[in-house]
């Protein structure tokens, strides 16, 4: 693994590693973590941006599928 310094503010450095600790994690762990979060953030952001444009047939065929979901029987 190769190690990287970052500069950043005083503030900014303390701020990760207080909440790295009530977390029980490292510096490096925290701002993975913290990552991975936006990163599922944003996906999950373009989904609805794009399930939003979908036409009224898809609309239709998703709202069947739920209609059956629970018990496989139209309603």
């Amino acid at each position: 693994m190769s190690v990287t310094t970052i500069k950043v503010p005083g503030e900014l450095r303390d701020r990760i590693g207080a909440e790295a600790r009530a977390r029980g994690l490292t510096a490096a762990q925290l701002i993975a973590a913290l990552l991975d979060e936006q990163g599922r953030t944003a996906r999950f952001a373009a989904f609805g941006r794009a399930f939003a444009g979908a036409d009224d047939a898809y609309r239709r065929d998703t709202e069947a599928w739920d209609a059956t979901s629970a018990d496989g029987m139209p309603r």
